[in-house]
């Protein structure tokens, strides 16, 4: 049956108590520069860092993902067989209309629910062979979460917040990548603030640099900006935008906004819980057209329905 989900998105993302330590993968020792967000300074540092992708290298993978609610006159079909593969070292957005199924995708990706049928793979670990407690590993191992809501622990620091993910897994932090993470989202000057004393930008920007402290493997964004004004938005699209470009991050968005989407390498549209088009190196104007498409379809279906 599936998992019931507990009433905080952090504690189904990251568990309690300690995980083991994800499996060596990382691309050690490598120079990496970064361009800090607080001081414009080019920051040069030899570290261990996520390792970097092989264009041909899957990150997550879901295969003829199935996904129902209800039964009978009343079952819903959120996922209606959707296959998709995302490959490492690219930041991939999600896009569809209301309830066309991209928020259940993710969460089916992320390991944060179940499907009914299908499978799905993050790298080589078919998620359907794992148990509760090794699920929790691997999502606090191996995925990296970015919230709508932020999800900071109001009575924690920023750099708190930071390291949670690590503390909760009994990990030391590597130093060096955290200063580089830290330096490059411009929040030296922040470290010691608690979420009330941040402004909104400022508080999403502590929740992606919480979900790259780890180094997963991969991380997903649910409607990074949506709670956030232009520029604060900006920033955050900017910052997720460089973890791709500069440490070979993977990064899946959901998103229902063109210009967040325009930040990315690849857009997959969803309708009616399956994957109907995608769009490499897009600009806001193409997905814009394609939305709209999406949006006139799906009001025509519902009226011949």
């Amino acid at each position: 049956p599936p998992r019931t989900s507990p009433a905080s998105p952090w504690a189904e993302a990251y568990g309690t108590g300690v995980a083991r330590r994800r499996h060596s993968g990382s691309a050690r020792g490598q120079s990496r520069c970064a361009v800090s967000a607080a001081t414009g300074k080019v920051v040069v540092m030899t570290v261990d860092t996520p390792r970097v992708s092989s264009p041909s290298r899957v990150a997550a993978r879901a295969i003829n993902l199935h996904k129902t609610y209800g039964s009978g006159d009343s079952e819903v079909r959120a996922l209606d067989g959707v296959s998709i593969d995302l490959t490492e070292g690219q930041f991939t957005a999600i896009m569809g209309p209301s309830g066309s199924g991209k928020s259940t995708l993710m969460h089916c990706l992320a390991a944060l629910d179940t499907p009914t049928s299908g499978q799905v793979l993050v790298g080589d670990t078919d998620l359907s062979r794992l148990r509760d407690k090794a699920l929790t590993a691997l999502r606090r191992d191996e995925i990296g979460f970015v919230f709508q809501a932020f999800n900071l622990i109001p009575t924690l620091t920023a750099r708190e917040n930071i390291l949670l993910p690590l503390s909760l897994a009994g990990r030391k932090p590597d130093q060096q990548w955290f200063d580089t993470v830290v330096d490059t989202v411009g929040l030296r000057d922040r470290l010691g603030h608690r979420p009330s004393e941040m402004s909104g930008g400022q508080q999403q920007r502590v929740a992606c640099a919480r979900a790259l402290a780890s180094k997963p493997s991969i991380v997903f964004a649910d409607e990074p900006t949506g709670n956030l004004d232009s520029t604060s938005g900006a920033e955050v699209l900017s910052f997720l935008r460089r973890s791709v470009d500069e440490f070979g991050q993977t990064i899946v968005m959901v998103t229902h906004d063109a210009v967040a989407a325009s930040y990315c390498d690849r857009v997959v549209f969803l309708a009616d819980g399956r994957v109907v088009d995608e769009i490499r190196s897009p600009d806001r104007e193409q997905i814009l057209e394609h939305m709209s498409a999406l949006q006139a379809r799906s009001v025509a279906a519902r009226g011949e329905g």
